[in-house]
């Protein structure tokens, strides 16, 4: 006979048979029923306290982006699943698998507007504009592996992203002998040999393709099978935004990132391509320079795009060859395409590389009348000290701003193909992603985690430090603090030059609350006094806290904020 447990134990149990070992959160009374349960299957999975619900979705949307298998969280209803709703978002844009559970009223208390009740289903809207693939109440304990099996499985296929599960307080006390069902696997929809063999007839027509990766669902293999095709096919390929590590950054085929500020001489190139190979990416605003790379809904450049969901495909994009397969049944298949034996675009691909490699070398900045910034901090040799120092399989990490630029130009990612996930960046654009991001990856992952913040974002969920220290995570935080809001104030200086408004910050003593919280903190001003602080932050027991000091004038990797309003200004005259 079965022994009957609480729903809530069961719920756990559940999880922990999907092979889930660690579950981010903030406790409710809601669903203590399942704080029980945690406590009960310690020995299988681990439940990560967090401080607010925003850093606790991030820290879930950021482990699912690594193992890519839904990423957990826990939350109480109304504010608790408010706050959260922000991982839900980046996880839907990000096309990442995750499984957001909230406790809910009782169902005795439902469609009163009980203390804190919200509708989940109206708020989390599953459509192709909403912040959920699924959102689903499970009212009946016995039904339990039924959803949560199904909550997996929708979260891992066709085009991954969240699943919201709705907990009534009252069911999580029922007790019920349902047992978990089997580990949920991710179904890979194959490519048609038909369009494999049109596909190979395009190349063959074609003078300059270009291949875009990216999207999630890539695996180490399915990387190393990119790897070969491009190379049979000498194929150029770019990487889509945010994410920078599908194809070697280090290989003499790539030609950089297709996203917020592309080399212009990439930027030109997809332009004049004839044809666009996008395996993976949903060609969303960013990695299509707001649809001008690729003009929406008809590309001048022959169009083909592989994608894991059919309902993505065709759904902007008319592609003159439309693919749904998964990237792993995708890049195995393309690897075993035959290539001719000469190909005619041997010199594009070598010339798009040449472009990449001059875009790595750092221009000098023009600041106030014309002088160089005062900031001594040459930010693009802090980034070569990254690559020189952080091992292979470290984690980069970062939220939205200019701040994030840096890292995203210059440093070089090896790649999935040597078998890690090494970014984690959001490109929902939600700032106060990176911290908690990379505190996810030290504590789940137990890698090293390295984190570019801005002051702004950094203040949106600085106090995940307290749930690193708790739980074991040491990340480093590189803390860029120019005293602004800076993406906005650049905007602002391109639209309404020399009027500030709203963007100003007034900063608390960062090193000091980072000491706080636990961290190991230090203010540098030169490179070197950051090359000694990596190094030390490196061999530390616990997280550390680099602040540097940003002259504001240093805004992006290709301008200051005087040469952005001189223009603005310039063009206002005319």
């Amino acid at each position: 006979m079965t022994t009957a447990q609480t729903a809530g134990h069961l719920i756990v149990e559940c999880l922990a048979e999907q092979g889930v070992e660690v579950a981010f959160g903030v406790p409710g009374e809601s669903f203590l029923a399942v704080l029980d349960g945690f406590h009960a299957y310690r020995d299988r999975l681990r439940f990560v306290v967090n401080r607010q619900e925003g850093g606790a979705a991030f820290m879930a949307e950021a482990h699912g982006k690594l193992t890519g298998r839904p990423g957990i969280c826990f939350v109480t209803r109304g504010p608790g699943a408010t706050n959260a709703s922000i991982g839900v978002h980046t996880a839907f844009q990000d096309s990442t698998p995750m499984i957001l559970f909230v406790g809910d009223v009782g169902s005795d208390f439902r469609d009163r507007e009980a203390f804190q009740e919200v509708d989940f289903a109206a708020f989390f809207g599953p459509s192709t504009k909403g912040m959920a693939k699924r959102v689903e109440r499970i009212d009946d304990a016995d039904r339990i592996p039924e959803y949560i099996a199904r909550a997996f499985s929708t979260a891992m296929n066709g085009r991954p992203g969240p699943v919201v599960l709705v907990l009534p307080e009252d069911m999580l006390r029922q007790k019920t002998a349902a047992r978990p069902l089997a580990r949920v696997e991710a179904v890979q929809p194959w490519s048609d040999p038909g369009a494999l063999r049109t596909l190979r007839e395009l190349l063959l027509r074609s003078e300059r393709p270009l291949v875009i990766a990216g999207g999630s669902g890539w695996t180490p293999q399915s990387a190393q099978a990119l790897q070969r095709f491009a190379e049979l096919w000498k194929l150029p390929v770019a990487n889509a935004f945010r994410f920078q590590d599908t194809f070697d950054n280090h290989h003499p085929q790539y030609l950089g990132d297709v996203g917020i500020g592309i080399n212009p001489a990439l930027a030109q190139r997809v332009k004049d391509s004839d044809l666009v190979v996008a395996i993976g990416p949903r060609l969303g605003e960013m990695t299509t320079g707001g649809y001008t790379l690729l003009e929406a809904p008809r590309p001048r450049q022959k169009l083909v795009h592989i994608h894991a969901s059919a309902e993505e495909l065709q759904r902007v994009y008319q592609a003159d060859l439309a693919i749904n397969a998964g990237m792993s049944a995708a890049a195995r298949s393309l690897e075993v395409l035959s290539p001719p034996p000469e190909l005619p675009w041997e010199a594009w691909t070598e010339a798009g590389h040449a472009d990449y490699l001059a875009y790595l070398e750092p221009q000098p900045l023009a600041g106030r009348g014309g002088a160089a910034p005062r900031g001594s901090i040459d930010l693009a040799a802090v980034v070569g000290l990254l690559q020189r120092y952080l091992p292979r399989d470290a984690v980069i990490t970062n939220g939205a701003g200019n701040f994030a630029s840096w890292v995203h130009r210059y440093f070089r990612y090896h790649g999935l193909a040597k078998g890690f996930k090494t970014q984690l960046a959001p490109t929902s654009g939600a700032m106060g992603y990176g911290v908690p991001a990379g505190i996810a990856a030290s504590i789940a992952a137990g890698r090293v985690a390295f984190t570019i913040a801005g002051d702004g974002d950094f203040l949106m969920n600085g106090q995940e430090l307290a749930t690193a220290v708790q739980h074991g995570g040491k990340s480093i935080v590189l803390l860029l603090n120019n005293g602004m809001f800076g993406t906005i104030r650049m905007h602002q200086e391109r639209d309404y030059p020399a009027r500030v408004s709203g963007t100003a910050l007034h900063n608390p003593d960062f090193c000091a609350l980072a000491r706080a919280y636990g961290y190991a903190a230090e203010r540098v001003q030169t490179v070197d006094e950051f090359e000694a602080s990596l190094q030390q932050a490196l061999q530390a027991d616990r997280g550390t806290l680099i602040e540097i000091l940003l002259d504001p004038e240093i805004i992006t990797t290709r301008g200051t904020l005087t040469s952005i309003r001189n223009a603005a200004q310039a063009k206002a005259a005319d």
